[in-house]
């Protein structure tokens, strides 16, 4: 599929997770909103509850700027919900939705599909209010990436100026 930046995001519908909830959850329901989906490969592995349990404690922070945060595996919801209860890896739980994409719909969707192993990449897109892929990657499977560092992406990329490397919401822009 390639990059996705500036084309809209694909449409979507899926069973997903939410706050120990099994709901139904679809594009339109993030219609007018920013809105970050990260991808995860599997439930009960051991990079996969760092990420989660980072993008759980800055959740509150992405809400302060206005960006819905959505996690997703390929994985069902029954997993999640009997991943998630345990206490051990997830003391704070589970509030904020993962979607629960057995059909693919959703990773394939944004090209996050790693067709050799059956499970998403390790990926984030970031899609803005007006439906637009703003922001779109994807990372090895064996590196776990830094939620603050998703966080501060997500904020450059919306502040509409340029923003080096160390940028942080509130500094002065590049140039």
């Amino acid at each position: 599929m390639g990059n996705m930046i500036g084309k809209p995001a694909p449409e979507w519908k899926t069973t997903a997770c939410v706050n120990g909830e099994k709901k139904v959850v679809s594009s339109t329901d993030y219609v007018g909103k920013w809105h970050l989906i990260y991808w995860y490969p599997l439930d009960f592995t051991f990079i996969c509850p760092t990420e989660i349990v980072g993008f759980e404690a800055l959740k509150d922070e992405f809400a302060d700027d206005g960006i819905e945060v959505i996690g997703c595996s390929t994985d069902s919801y029954f997993s999640h919900s009997a991943w998630f209860a345990d206490k051990e890896i997830f003391p704070q739980g589970v509030t904020h939705t993962v979607l629960a994409d057995t059909t693919h719909q959703v990773t394939n969707g944004f090209g996050m599909m790693n067709d050799a192993l059956g499970v998403g990449f390790r990926g984030c897109v970031l899609v803005d209010d007006e439906g637009k892929v703003q922001m779109w990657s994807i990372n090895n499977m064996d590196a776990g990436r830094s939620p603050s560092e998703v966080l501060r992406t997500c904020q450059a990329t919306m502040v509409g100026g340029l923003c080096g490397a160390n940028w942080k919401k509130g500094d002065n822009f590049a140039a």
